[in-house]
């Protein structure tokens, strides 16, 4: 079987290499290291990592920047976040580069494994963040009402579904309570959450260009 092939960009060598020795115990993982004083696009493009493991808080490129610009020209390396503390604002501009997933710096090897492999799947464990995160899905909200008004025409608009459901999310409904009010399973709001952010990714792409 052939591993999962991941690359830890941080700035903190003992911080690369301590997610490398917590990793080392997953057989089916392949964990690399990139310095980004190096040229980190460099290193993927020479490599081709599977997942890309981001520190947040790179002072050359941030973090974010630089998981915007891999989502963008390595789609197929899946980028997770690592963050020391994700709060909220962060967790929005995270979402809005396409990435896999936000991560605590301090979560265990277990955890940081089992996101690993759910983001090499194509699984989004950071739709599941932005459902528990009222004041992010409210952010959300107001971003598309802002590129309505600023990509007339352009942008992918939200479906009344999707409003509603982003609303109820905003207004702190748990899924559970979501698809109670809407009379809809669990999973259709799961689905119609992954369609929000790809229509957000989306958006966020034409709006730099514009």
């Amino acid at each position: 079987m052939d591993k999962i092939k991941v690359m830890v960009i941080d700035e903190q060598a003992l911080f690369r290499a301590g997610v490398r020795q917590a990793l080392s115990g997953q057989p089916d993982l392949e964990v690399l290291e990139c310095d980004p004083a190096q040229n980190a696009l460099e290193m993927i493009e020479a490599n081709l990592p599977d997942v890309a493991l981001l520190g947040s808080d790179l002072t050359s490129l941030s973090g974010i920047d630089l998981g915007r610009k891999i989502s963008q020209y390595y789609p197929n390396t899946k980028v997770i976040v690592l963050s020391p503390d994700p709060n909220d604002q962060e967790l929005f501009e995270v979402i809005k580069t396409a990435a896999a997933a936000c991560m605590s710096k301090r979560a265990s090897a277990d955890e940081l494994a089992s996101t690993i492999r759910r983001a090499h799947k194509g699984e989004y464990p950071i739709n599941e963040s932005l459902m528990t995160r009222p004041k992010v899905a409210k952010q959300v909200l107001n971003q598309f009402r802002g590129f309505t008004k600023t990509l007339e025409g352009v942008a992918a608009p939200l479906t009344k579904r999707e409003t509603q459901i982003l609303t109820y999310v905003a207004e702190g409904n748990s899924n559970k309570e979501i698809a109670r009010i809407l009379t809809i399973s669990e999973q259709t709001i799961k689905n119609h959450v992954s369609a929000i952010l790809r229509k957000l990714n989306a958006n966020d792409r034409a709006h730099a260009v514009a």
